[in-house]
């Protein structure tokens, strides 16, 4: 009788919580728990799901299908972290104002931003998408290739950020990045960027736009930029992909140049 009393006592606060915070419940059952079962259900990763569904609805050679595809996928079958078609329109917006030659993705992920930022490059330039897990590099490798996009254009590199950054002009000949995007591991937002700004690859005027922000959140890297001096900078609020009612946003740098 005391438990029950006790239960009912704690029934009101319970629900408080669950109508708070019910959309990270919707996102902890679609991003965690509906992905668990369809591993188990289907012998695939939620990258090769997203890729057969693709490949099966979407057009091939049309960058606009495939984009449109797979965000039909993210709101109606499963959740997948990436910008998404209302935080990609301030992507889209960037690259079409600075025009970049060359570019840098860090986190290819399954290829969708790789193939939006691709659709917006002008003539002759180059993104370079790094991505350190082989199994969604290799699925990345199959969305861009079948969204019309060969190596001349879109280059995958498979290797931790942290080991091609200070190697790019070494390996891949650049000697300045006129665009990066990072959607990577959020821990690796600082130092990356500390990487960049010491490798010289930044130039007056590049720009970095850096996804998540706000959530799960990159404090350590928002704090750098404010301190550092060395960016004009905002942050372009926005909600997160695909799910209803969580905060988030992208930062927006244009690197001034070296003190």
């Amino acid at each position: 009788m005391v438990s029950a009393a006790i239960a009912l006592a704690f029934l009101p606060l319970l629900l408080t919580l669950l109508i708070r915070y019910r959309h990270y419940f919707v996102l902890f059952y679609r991003a965690v728990l509906l992905r668990w079962v369809q591993d188990l259900v289907t012998g695939m990763s939620r990258e090769e799901r997203v890729y057969q569904y693709v490949l099966t609805h979407a057009i091939a050679g049309d960058p606009d299908s495939i984009l449109e595809t797979f965000d039909d996928w993210c709101t109606k079958v499963e959740f997948i972290s990436h910008i998404g078609p209302k935080k990609g329109i301030i992507l889209d917006r960037l690259l079409k104002e600075h025009q970049p030659l060359t570019v840098l993705e860090l986190g290819t992920h399954c290829g969708y931003s790789a193939v939006r930022i691709a659709r917006s490059l002008p003539l002759g330039a180059r993104l370079y998408s790094v991505e350190m897990d082989q199994r969604n590099a290799e699925v990345a490798e199959k969305i861009v290739r079948l969204a019309g996009y060969d190596e001349d254009t879109v280059e995958l590199i498979v290797r931790p950020s942290d080991e091609v950054i200070p190697r790019m002009r070494e390996d891949y000949g650049v000697e300045r990045l006129d665009f990066v995007f990072m959607d990577h591991w959020k821990r690796c937002y600082l130092p990356d960027l500390q990487l960049l700004e010491g490798s010289g690859l930044l130039g007056q005027g590049s720009v970095v736009l850096a996804d998540n922000v706000i959530f799960p959140g990159a404090p350590n890297f928002l704090r750098h930029v404010r301190r550092s001096g060395l960016y004009e900078h905002r942050v372009h609020c926005a909600m997160l992909e695909y799910i209803r009612g969580i905060r988030d946003g992208m930062a927006e740098l244009i690197y001034r140049g070296a003190k």
